[in-house]
């Protein structure tokens, strides 16, 4: 008997409860309805708001339902909870049930636990999408069968029963699914760690604690990629079990990657030298790109020829929302960047293009200081067109620059996109660059910051 189907026995005549549904949640929910399992569908959400073609299809497979204001007070009747992501692990009806001897779980979790073949796991505050699907594509070009999920693309944890021991698994994973995480990939990399969703997580330590977990329960001969440059980054070295590797843009590590003085990105394993790419042949603009492009070279070197790194960069077009070219206008080019949902996202941005840029910024608070954005905002950006609850807050701290006084900004005030883009088409002349790069989380206006970036560029697609 596999351990798959050991665990599934397990479950027999427990009662499970699934917190929220959607990405993560709702085929799982089939799966485990599927094998005759006792479920229970706990969601904020009364029966009135619930999705009604879900909820009859869940009720039809035999699940029960705890919905509405009190759905957590369902948990203490069960035996199991995975939650979801969106659910902080130490809230507090969460907190009472794992001391009622409730066991607290998540999808990427078991995932983990039961995943059969070699997993790849990428974190960080920044860049780790691209990096996730970078070294995805690295490992399919070399004929891999690759599992792409976590926090991109879909759950896994569903397909477990289908993963052979030949494939990979490459999974994106951020500080509220690593929280709790008690499982380690067989490789790790951490792009950077920079404040960020501080208005959840108690404190900087613990979105630092979180990220650890990724690195926390390695063994051995397990493979660790942390960055050179980034301080707190490279602080976790004295945590690793397994083998350390380094990327960097700056320096020449030991053992890792790094970018060349004359632009070529390359691997140094204890002075030997491997040469993959050059910098001018990424087809994605920006140095924070080369630095996803090292990262994913050191999560995969010796198992990805650098022949294969070097097509891919010359034919990767980038990831939705992470200054995606949407179109040229009248001389215009209009970028969606609607993941830069930070400050450091911003000025990666703003170091991606020679030249300056019409802002499109503001969203929802997530506690994290403006501050740092301000002074390049000033030296990068033309016009800064400012929405959501967050407009006042980054206007306040782009003038508090010393440079403001001198840079001839230009400061709009709109309601929302539509008047955003319309602003940034009036203000534009032939050979700007418009960059919907928000610096905020979405949640004031929009569900998600995809949500935010496809009604960016249908709003510029009307113009």
């Amino acid at each position: 008997m596999s351990k798959i189907q050991r665990y599934f026995n397990m479950l027999k005549n427990k009662r499970i409860a699934f917190i929220g549904t959607g990405v993560s949640h709702n085929e799982l929910i089939r799966l485990f309805l599927s094998k005759n399992l006792n479920v229970v569908i706990c969601d904020r959400k009364d029966e009135e708001h619930f999705d009604q073609a879900l909820y009859e299809d869940f009720l039809s497979r035999g699940a029960d339902f705890a919905l509405g204001e009190g759905y957590l007070d369902e948990i203490m009747n069960c035996d199991i909870v995975f939650r979801t992501p969106g659910m902080y692990y130490n809230n507090e009806k969460l907190t009472e049930a794992r001391k009622r001897g409730v066991v607290i779980t998540s999808e990427m979790e078991t995932f983990f636990d039961l995943c059969p073949c070699r997993t790849y796991g990428i974190t960080g505050s920044d860049g780790k999408t691209t990096t996730t699907t970078l070294v995805s594509e690295f490992l399919k070009a070399e004929g891999k069968r690759v599992h792409l999920g976590g926090n991109i693309g879909r759950a896994l944890l569903p397909l477990v029963e289908t993963i052979s021991e030949s494939d990979a698994a490459v999974v994106e994973l951020s500080s509220f699914q690593l929280i709790s995480m008690r499982e380690s990939p067989d490789v790790a990399g951490i792009t950077n760690i920079r404040p960020n969703h501080l208005n959840v997580h108690k404190d900087m330590q613990e979105y630092i604690d979180a990220k650890c977990n990724l690195i926390n329960h390695q063994n051995a001969y397990s493979r660790t990629v942390l960055s050179l440059d980034d301080e707190t980054t490279r602080g976790l070295s004295p945590y690793v079990r397994g083998e350390l590797a380094y990327f960097s843009i700056r320096e020449k590590p030991e053992n890792g990657s790094f970018l060349r003085e004359d632009g070529m990105l390359c691997y140094n394993e204890r002075g030997r030298v491997t040469e993959y790419v050059h910098m001018k042949d990424i087809k994605i603009p920006g140095m924070h790109n080369v630095e996803d492009y090292l990262t994913a070279i050191a999560m995969t070197y010796g198992e990805v020829e650098p022949e294969t790194v070097a097509k891919i960069a010359r034919e990767f077009g980038g990831v939705e929302h992470r200054i995606e070219f949407v179109r040229e206008l009248d001389g215009v080019k209009y970028y969606n960047n609607s993941i830069a949902s930070s400050p450091t996202r911003v000025l990666a941005c703003l170091a991606a293009f020679d030249q300056k840029q019409i802002l499109i910024q503001g969203g929802s608070d997530k506690g994290i200081s403006f501050e740092p954005m301000a002074d390049e905002i000033c030296r990068k950006a033309k016009v800064l067109i400012l929405m959501g609850e967050t407009a006042q807050k980054i206007e306040d701290a782009v003038r508090a620059s010393e440079l403001f006084g001198g840079s001839g900004l230009r400061i709009v005030r709109v309601k929302n996109m539509e008047e955003a883009v319309r602003a940034a088409y009036d203000s534009g002349e032939p050979g700007d660059i418009v960059t919907l790069s928000p610096a905020c989380a979405s949640f004031d206006m929009y569900r998600m910051f995809e949500d935010r970036g496809r009604h960016f560029k249908q709003c510029v697609m009307a113009l």
